[in-house]
């Protein structure tokens, strides 16, 4: 446990977070410095093939011991960098052995880690838990996988356990959608992955939402309000009108499990032009068509109201709902779960409320479901993740090596 518990805290020290506005691959420099510092540890521990990427994916190898070539291949996929939503500069941890199960007082600015917030914490209690000081967020997503799977493979390389051959990917600027971009398939030569990404350590995930991105353009026309009459078109009202005209009861404020939802992440402009951008989710693949078709039907009502060329919409596929590769070889989920069981836990499979790297890699041809390394509260100054968590999560791997091999 000491030397997962040091792994992470080095981890989590080293400043990763992403940057959706750059452009670039990887989106910021500073997630090379962790790439370089795991290249490093993949290098001592022997592995081969071992490579860092011009667009800052990490990749190794262990071959099969002998006598196992012909098992099926695993790899196991962590991303190194941090969400854009709250800093993830200079954190500062705190560690709580023995955990009491209460309320958390975070030192930094003397905010509380409620359990009315996060009913999970009584379950906790004994536990060494790690939170942050409330400055920053902690880094446990997705910085535990990535503890998770170096632990594994030290455990690996020292005991000398049996196994099929495994690769590791560590991937650049997956919290802002580009995890997959340029992941080389060849390089992890895989017939099963798992990201190792998530909350509780019983988790096996495989559905999350079928996912878009769309945009309302309103072009308006502007003239002097004192002879509009007929000729002024206001693009900021006809967007708030567009706004509207979507049921209020299906956001993300008012939707949980399975339910999809219409977001407006931002709307801008003025009398001449206007802006707003949704994000499109839903689990069940028709019930998604049916709110992109229903973002057309608007588009259309818009024009027919006030004119052609009014309204210009535009939608872009994120990512689609892994069930629908998963459910044709549930081999992955079912080894995963059982791995899981031998734990002593019970596996938990709710479906994500977002998207993963795993959904796209599964697309791509990878099936691969997302389990579980101990962490919650993501994205935030409540973050929090126990060091025995983790270390379930990495025997949870250690079992699918072994139920493989």
């Amino acid at each position: 446990m000491q030397s997962l518990l040091d792994h992470f805290l080095k981890y989590i020290s080293v400043y990763t977070t992403s940057d959706e506005t750059s452009g670039t691959h990887p989106s910021a420099e500073r997630e090379l410095v962790l790439a370089r510092m795991l290249k490093q540890e993949l290098e001592e521990l022997r592995l081969e093939d071992v490579t860092l990427s011009d667009t800052g994916y990490v990749y190794g190898r262990l071959p099969a011991t002998k006598g196992l070539e012909g098992k099926k291949k695993l790899c196991f996929i962590a991303h190194m960098d941090t969400a854009p939503d709250f800093s993830g500069e200079n954190v500062k941890p705190q560690i709580i052995p023995d955990y009491d199960g209460k309320d958390v007082v975070l030192k930094g600015t003397g905010d509380i880690l409620k359990v009315a917030d996060f009913p999970e914490l009584p379950s906790l209690k004994g536990r060494t838990l790690i939170t942050t000081d409330g400055t920053t967020l902690l880094g446990a997503d997705d910085k535990a996988g990535i503890a998770v799977i170096t632990e594994v493979l030290r455990q690996i390389v020292k005991d000398n356990i049996p196994h099929g051959a495994i690769s590791v990917v560590f991937t650049p600027d997956e919290e802002i959608g580009e995890g997959a971009d340029n992941f080389e398939l060849e390089k992890a030569g895989a017939d099963i992955a798992y990201t190792i990404d998530g909350d509780y350590e019983g988790e096996v995930a495989y559905e999350n939402f079928n996912a878009s991105g769309a945009t309302f353009t309103v072009n308006g026309v502007s003239v002097h309000p004192g002879s509009a009459k007929g000729i002024m078109k206001n693009a900021a009202l006809i967007a708030s009108e567009i706004a509207n005209m979507l049921p209020f009861d299906e956001t993300p404020a008012h939707t949980e499990g399975r339910e999809g939802f219409f977001h407006l992440t931002d709307i801008s402009g003025d009398v001449s032009g206007a802006k707003l951008h949704y994000i499109i989710r839903d689990h069940d693949a028709v019930n998604f068509e049916r709110r992109v078709e229903k973002l057309k039907k608007i588009e259309e009502a818009v024009n027919t109201k006030y004119g052609a060329g009014t309204c210009e919409l535009s939608v872009k596929e994120s990512y689609r709902n892994m069930l629908e590769i998963i459910e044709k070889d549930f081999y992955p989920v079912e080894l995963a779960k059982q791995a899981i069981r031998e734990e002593g836990l019970e596996p938990v499979s709710n479906p994500v409320r977002g998207g993963t790297d795993g959904a796209r890699l599964s697309f791509m041809g990878l099936p691969c479901p997302n389990l579980g390394a101990g962490g919650y509260g993501f994205h935030g100054p409540f973050e929090h993740v126990t060091l025995e968590g983790m270390e379930s999560s990495v025997r949870i791997v250690l079992n699918v090596i072994r139920l493989v091999a």
